[in-house]
């Protein structure tokens, strides 16, 4: 079943590239206390997402953050290699790149993507969701292909 506006996002543990290494995060040390912008891509390095999704926050980091919001986080179904050397690769240092590697978080929000067809395995569908300590005040999922609903420019108009 799919996470719905209302409902708290839940708890699993992550990564992140850190200094050392890849290292764990917890969904509730991301979400607890915070306005947090959450946006879900398919893949990172592919075309969509580093020509489109992914630049569009980079380049409104300051903007959303003005609005309130204390944390970005871009999140795919790669490991905390792939997703700290896209984040290198796209300037994107505002930004917590976190990497959804066993897909544990993807599957619990119910937004899982099956891209096996491409070679893909399982994926996140493309999403953005906005959260308050933790519970939904905003989501945004794309019906199909391309970057409209989840856009930087989308969730700046709910902020």
């Amino acid at each position: 079943m799919t996470i719905q506006v209302g409902d708290k996002v839940p708890s699993c543990t992550l990564k992140t590239m850190g200094e050392k290494g890849p290292e764990d995060i917890s969904t509730d040390a991301i979400f607890g206390g915070k306005k947090v912008v959450l946006f879900a891509v398919p893949g990172a390095f592919t075309p969509g997402c580093s020509m489109t999704h992914l630049p569009g926050f980079v380049v409104n980091a300051d903007k959303i953050k003005a609005m309130g919001v204390d944390t970005i986080v871009c999140m795919a179904v790669n490991d905390a290699f792939v997703m700290g050397a896209w984040g290198d690769a796209q300037n994107a240092s505002e930004l917590l790149m976190l990497a959804d590697g066993n897909g544990e978080l993807t599957g619990a929000l119910g937004l899982e993507l099956d891209g096996s067809g491409f070679g893909l395995g399982s994926r996140s569908q493309r999403f953005a969701l906005v959260a308050e300590d933790g519970v939904i005040s905003h989501l945004h999922i794309e019906a199909g292909a391309g970057v409209d609903v989840s856009s930087a420019e989308s969730i700046m108009a709910v902020l």
